[in-house]
């Protein structure tokens, strides 16, 4: 899908209602990531419903505080660009891991530890920049990409075997998701079409509460009108750094997704992306977010693949609609009707919306790996080196259940292993060439004995 011409750049002020309409659209498009987050939390530890509900607003509150840091920005922290933050669907399984094991405290002290850990390896990540030429950020958001829609797909159908399994309903409220959002966005111009995303997933909900999906919406003021985050919710962290390796491995993992995802959002927005300017202020805001998410008992908080999509299928690039999303999450977080609203939304119809938007992504990839020269091998052979080793993780789960956890960990994921292999062969092809390089000269310098 092209960019309307007229969209606004990533430093344009918008009217204010636009930005409200504009943030709510980025809002509704990741509110099932900190709704989701918690639940599985909860659902693990058994915790009782009032923490969870408690959770549930300080994961909306820290997402809101740093999605404001990101696209405001706050001297070398915060990424001025249009940036959503969510708990991380990877990080929270750890988290969620780390408690079940050595308890709440000790996830929470890991969080934290994970937080300060992102600035003590950032320096050695930046000089490592120069490993993420365009071949290789073009493969990571492909594999972001079907990796996401992956998961939101089970979102809708469900897990195989259960009894809800790909039930009629759920699809039909995802494809009529799916269908409103393209016809709005191939039938509209101008702010219209850009609320394709917003106006398809009403029109979803709207088909959902017709069909009996959605509660009664006077449902939503049953239970407390306000709530707020509570500090060190499970009391005072515990750390323990062999409990916390998981999440410390995860750091470097999300250092490279926030690579890719500065890379995308420069892209879509026209702006010139520096990786050892721009990407280690993005990874700042991402430190510091996670770190106000992990006094408040959340796990790790950072850059959303989400709001990404949302930009390139809408084309609103102004950073101050996501600092708008910002303020909506934390009015979200301390107005308790309105995250039971967020909640209210059939997973089919968000599920519809992140399938779209997902795809959007991997959209931007292949559009960066057509401006690479694939007729060089070394270039061919990285994007498949990293869809190989990428893809089989995605495709087959538990790829490496034998292995150990340091393992699983970074080849489960199947954007960092595709990332890594990517790199890897980046490496051997420039070594080879090298090693070649040397070989000739010193070919052409040997004395000829044909004389």
């Amino acid at each position: 899908m092209s960019h309307d011409p007229i969209s606004p750049p990533v430093d344009a002020r918008l009217p204010a209602w636009q930005l409200a309409l504009f943030g709510l659209q980025h809002v509704l498009s990741m509110a099932a990531s900190p709704i989701t987050a918690v639940f599985l939390i909860a659902k693990v530890l058994a915790l009782p419903a009032d923490l969870t509900v408690q959770l549930i607003g300080a994961t909306f509150f820290a997402c809101g505080i740093g999605t404001l840091l990101q696209s405001l920005g706050a001297g070398p922290i915060g990424a001025r660009m249009p940036f959503v933050m969510v708990p991380g669907g990877a990080p929270t399984m750890l988290f969620a891991g780390i408690a079940a094991q050595s308890g709440l405290p000790t996830a929470a002290g890991a969080a934290l530890l994970a937080s300060a850990f992102y600035w003590v390896l950032l320096p050695v990540f930046t000089r490592c920049l120069r490993l993420f030429p365009r071949v290789v950020v073009g493969a990571m958001l492909l594999l972001v990409s079907i990796n996401l829609i992956r998961i939101y797909a089970t979102i809708v159908v469900g897990q195989p075997g259960s009894t809800d399994f790909a039930q009629p309903r759920a699809l039909g409220l995802a494809l009529a998701t799916i269908v409103a959002t393209v016809i709005v966005a191939g039938i509209f111009r101008g702010t219209a079409g850009r609320l394709a995303v917003l106006i398809g997933l009403m029109a979803g909900a709207t088909l959902g509460w017709a069909l009996g999906a959605m509660p009664a919406l006077a449902d939503v003021w049953h239970g407390p009108l306000f709530t707020h985050p509570v500090w060190l919710p499970f009391g005072m962290p515990r750390f323990d750094v062999l409990a916390a390796l998981p999440l410390l491995i995860f750091t470097a993992i999300s250092m490279a997704e926030a690579t890719a995802q500065t890379v995308a959002v420069g892209e879509t927005c026209g702006k010139a992306i520096s990786l050892r300017h721009d990407v280690p202020k993005t990874i700042r805001g991402d430190a510091l977010a996670s770190l106000a998410g992990a006094l408040f008992g959340t796990p790790l908080i950072v850059t959303s693949a989400e709001n990404i999509g949302v930009v390139q299928t809408t084309g609103v690039r102004s950073r101050y609609v996501t600092a708008a999303a910002g303020a909506i999450l934390i009015v979200i977080a301390l107005f308790a009707p309105l995250a039971r609203l967020a909640y209210a939304i059939p997973a089919a119809v968000v599920g519809g919306t992140a399938l779209i938007v997902f795809a959007m992504i991997g959209v931007m990839g292949i559009r960066l790996l057509a401006s690479v020269d694939l007729h060089a091998r070394a270039n061919q052979y990285t994007l498949a080196a990293a869809l190989v080793v990428g893809l089989a993780p995605i495709l087959v789960p538990n790829l490496y259940r034998h292995f150990g956890a340091p393992v699983q960990i970074v080849l489960g994921n199947g954007m960092a292993a595709g990332t890594l292999a990517a790199i890897a062969t980046q490496l051997a092809f420039a070594a080879l060439a090298r090693l070649g390089g040397h070989a000739h000269a010193g070919a052409a310098a040997a004395p000829s004995h044909d004389a």
